[in-house]
C-alpha cells in the first residue's frame, strides 16, 4: 500500500491525500459515524453492519489485514479452563462485542469445538462502531477496570488479547495506545496456536479477513469507474512491494503469515477470498450481527481479477 500513499501508483482522474489515524479502529469509527473520509479501511463485520444500517459507503475486495486467533484467547491463572467447552457458563472478555476478533473467535469456537457462545456472558468495555446489536449475554464494565485487570483477577474466566482486550485500555481516542494491563500470570487457550492455525487454513481455506478498503457512495456516483480503478491501484502497490521485497522481509508479520499459508499473506479478490468472506458473513448472520442479505451486493461494480 506504501506506493499508493507515496505516488508511485496513482488512481486515475484522482488525487490521494493521505490522512493517517492511530489507532485504525478510531478512523473506522469516524468513518461510519461521521464519513469523514472519502476513502477508508474498515473492519469488514463493521463494514456489513455500516451498510445494513444504511450508511451510504461501498467495498472493494481489498483486504489488507489477516489475522488468525486461537492465539488472541487468554485464562484467567485460576480459571480452570482446559479446553473450549470448559468456556460455556462464564464471563469472558472482549472490547466491544462486535469487533472482528470477537466475532471470528465466537464464530471458531462454535463451528470448530462445539461451544454454546450463547451460554457464555461477554464482558465489554468499549462501544460497538454500529449500535444497536448486542444481546442479552452481554455485560458493561462499569467501574473502569481493564479487562486485563479482570482476567487476573480471576472474574474474568478469559478474554481476547491485543486491541479486542486486554492489550489496552481506554476507548479508541486519537492517540490512543496499546496499553497491556495482564501480569504474565494467564495462560492460553490454544497453546499450540500456530499448528492449529496452519491447520485450520489448510481444511477451511478459511484466513479472517480484518480490514477491507470502503468508498464513499457519492464518489461512486460522480466516477462508476472508481472502484476499479482504486482496485488496480492497489493491486500495482502490492506488485511494486513484491518486486522491491519478494519475501515480505520488510514487513514480518506479513512474511510469517506467507510462511504459515504457504502463499500470498494478503491476496486481493472476491474468488481468492472466497471462504473467508462467506465465513465471515456466517459468523455474523449466526451471532445477530446483519442478515445474510448482503453476500451478493458487498461490493462495488467494477473489475476485480483475482490479484
Amino acid at each position: 500500500m506504501n506506493a499508493l500513499l507515496d505516488g508511485r501508483s496513482v488512481i486515475a482522474g484522482h488525487t490521494v491525500n493521505p490522512v493517517t489515524v492511530r489507532p485504525i479502529i478510531a478512523g473506522y469509527r469516524r468513518m461510519i459515524r461521521d464519513l469523514e473520509f472519502d476513502i477508508c479501511e474498515l473492519a469488514p463485520v463493521s463494514y456489513v453492519m455500516a451498510r445494513e444500517a444504511g450508511v451510504p459507503i461501498t467495498a472493494i475486495p481489498v483486504f489488507i489485514n489477516r489475522k488468525f486467533h486461537h492465539a488472541d484467547i487468554q485464562c484467567g491463572p485460576h480459571s480452570g479452563v482446559t479446553v473450549p467447552k470448559d468456556l460455556e457458563g462464564k464471563r469472558v472478555g472482549v472490547r466491544a462485542y462486535t469487533v472482528s476478533t470477537g466475532v471470528w473467535g465466537r464464530g471458531i469456537l462454535a463451528e470448530d469445538y462445539g461451544v454454546d457462545i450463547d451460554s457464555i456472558t461477554w464482558v465489554v468495555d468499549d462501544d460497538d462502531h454500529v449500535p444497536g446489536h448486542v444481546p442479552s449475554n452481554v455485560e458493561r464494565v462499569t467501574d473502569d477496570r481493564s479487562l486485563g485487570t479482570l482476567l487476573t483477577a480471576d472474574e474474568l474466566a478469559a478474554s481476547f488479547t491485543g486491541n479486542a482486550g486486554t492489550g489496552r485500555a481506554g476507548k479508541p481516542t486519537s492517540g490512543w495506545e496499546s496499553t497491556p494491563t495482564d501480569t504474565g500470570e494467564t495462560y492460553p487457550l490454544f497453546p499450540d496456536h500456530d499448528v492449529i492455525e496452519a491447520d485450520s487454513y489448510l481444511r477451511t481455506g478459511i484466513y479472517p479477513l480484518h480490514s477491507v478498503i470502503v468508498i464513499k457512495d457519492e464518489l461512486i456516483a460522480s466516477d462508476p469507474a472508481l472502484p476499479t480503478k482504486l482496485y488496480e491501484a492497489f493491486a500495482e502497490a502490492k506488485s511494486l512491494q513484491l518486486e522491491a521485497d519478494p519475501t515480505w522481509s520488510s514487513l514480518p508479520r506479513l512474511a510469517k503469515q506467507s510462511k504459515k499459508i504457504g502463499s500470498d499473506p494478503i491476496p486481493y479478490g472476491i474468488e481468492n477470498n472466497r471462504a473467508s468472506i462467506d465465513a465471515m458473513l456466517r459468523f455474523g448472520a449466526s451471532q445477530g450481527l446483519f442478515s445474510k442479505k448482503h453476500a451478493n451486493d458487498l461490493f462495488a461494480q467494477g473489475d476485480y481479477e483475482d490479484r
